[in-house]
């Protein structure tokens, strides 16, 4: 994965993980050691000489309606307003239907990555649909 994330960032784009986090609300870990596995996968994807531009989550749990819960988009507007993001030039890639979901009510492209297709492929297809393989 490193070494696909690398190409996204050679290619000019930024790679922003999104993710839900519920295990945070539901008290199965704290702060500190999501922290540590964040920690954790930046420096992977960078000993790989990828980069990892942001980190957005959602602390919430389904029971707790929130905005920012995928597929809502919350934490997408977040990244969007933060980094100045044109939505209709963007992918999201996740390995669940609500990330893909969350992906279109956003505005972006979706690609679901599984058995099917590996995040290698997703990246291959950014690339392509860019000009940049």
């Amino acid at each position: 994965m490193p070494a696909a994330i690398r190409r996204l960032n050679d290619a000019g784009f930024l790679v922003i993980v999104i993710t839900n986090q519920s295990g945070l609300g539901r008290g199965y870990f704290d702060e500190d050691t999501l922290a540590a596995v964040h920690d954790k996968m930046v420096r992977s994807i960078e000993a790989g000489g990828g980069r990892i531009n942001d980190i957005f989550y959602c602390p919430h749990t389904p029971d707790d309606h929130c905005d920012c819960r995928k597929p809502e988009i919350g934490m997408g507007l977040k990244a969007v307003a933060k980094y100045g993001i044109d939505v209709k030039r963007s992918f999201m890639v996740g390995d669940h239907d609500k990330d893909i979901e969350f992906g279109r009510r956003l505005g972006c492209r979706g690609i679901k990555v599984g058995p099917q297709k590996s995040f290698s492929e997703a990246v291959d297809e950014i690339l392509g649909s860019c000009g940049s393989v």
